[in-house]
This record gives structure tokens, C-alpha cells and sequence, in this order.
């Protein structure tokens, strides 16, 4: 398990549970997954070829945060994801995102596996018909990859746009849920 600076510090100014995210890294058929968990719940599934990166991403996503790599916690949460990979399915801790986003990724989580809309559909759904880029946006804030579908947002004209994670995984992530 890593230790911050902010952990290391005299028990006064340790920081309370709310401050505190676990992760931890494991690996799956489309790359390395970064799995992290509040005292809420699941807050991020990150997805990447390199771990650090992945620990910067969630740094950047959590500012202000305590970071904690427990793979004992996690441990669970990972094997998880990898059946989710699999076969889609969670329990999430949205507070992390802006009332639109939130809005954004709720119609997101009522796109059935194995269907899509466009940036434009989806915005349209929110009453906003010029929308589509603050849904792309929005998209692209989701820390939680999979939990929240947003691989599942296509251009216009079906064909596939950026994926915060890249459009090859896009694809094999579609391209899966084709077949369950």
C-alpha cells in the first residue's frame, strides 16, 4: 500500500474519510483498469496501457484528494469490473460530476448493451437540440469507464467518435456487446 505525505502527517491533520479515495490496478482484456472506491462507493474505473498514468488521470480527476493504492480492497472491485467487461452491470458514487454531466450519464446507464445514440440524440433527450458537444463533454469527464456507457455515444452518423480511453477500445467494447 502507498502512503501520501497528507497520511504520514501528525494524527491532527489526518485527513478524514471523505478525503480519502483506495485504488488499486489490475488487468483485463482491453488493457489496464484502475478500480477506485470512496467511502461511498465506486468512484472511478479508469482504463489505460500504463498504470502510472492511470494513477496521474485519477490524481487529476480527485484533486485535493487522498490517494491510497490498497490492491487488498480492491481486490474484489477488480475482479468485478473484469466480469463487467464481460457482462455490464454496478453500483456507482456519481457525485463527482456536474448536474448536467449527472444528467448526461444517467440517460448514458439507460442505453441498453449492445445499442448506441448520438452525441445529438442524447442531447436532444436532455431538451438541449444543440447540445451535443457539452455531451461530448460530459462524456468525457466520466471517470467511471464501463459503469457509465459512454462508449456507447457514436457521431451522427453511426460511425465511432474519440473515447477518453480510445476508439480502438470503443470499438472492441461494441463490438462485445454486439454478442451478449
Amino acid at each position: 500500500m502507498n502512503l501520501t505525505q497528507t497520511q504520514m502527517a501528525p494524527p491532527a491533520s489526518v485527513p478524514n474519510a471523505f478525503d480519502t479515495i483506495s485504488y488499486a490496478i489490475g488487468e483485463s482484456p482491453i488493457g489496464n483498469i484502475l478500480a477506485a472506491r470512496s467511502d461511498i462507493g465506486v468512484c472511478a474505473i479508469l482504463i489505460g496501457s500504463d498504470a502510472e498514468a492511470l494513477e496521474q488521470d485519477l490524481g487529476h480527476r480527485f484533486p485535493g484528494k487522498v490517494l491510497v493504492e490498497d490492491e487488498a480492497t480492491l481486490r474484489d472491485d477488480l475482479a468485478a469490473i473484469a466480469r463487467f467487461i464481460e457482462t455490464p452491470s454496478v453500483g456507482l458514487d456519481l457525485r463527482h460530476g456536474t448536474p448536467f454531466q449527472q444528467q448526461v450519464w444517467d440517460v448514458l446507464r439507460s442505453i441498453p448493451c449492445g445499442a448506441t445514440i448520438s452525441y445529438t440524440a442524447l442531447a436532444r433527450r436532455l431538451g438541449q437540440p444543440n447540445g451535443a458537444r457539452a455531451v461530448a463533454t460530459a462524456c468525457a469527464a466520466n471517470a467511471i469507464a464501463l459503469g457509465i456507457p459512454c462508449h456507447r455515444v457514436v457521431r451522427a452518423d453511426g460511425s465511432l467518435a474519440g473515447y477518453r480511453w480510445g476508439v480502438e477500445r470503443k470499438r472492441a467494447l461494441l463490438d462485445k456487446e454486439a454478442t451478449i
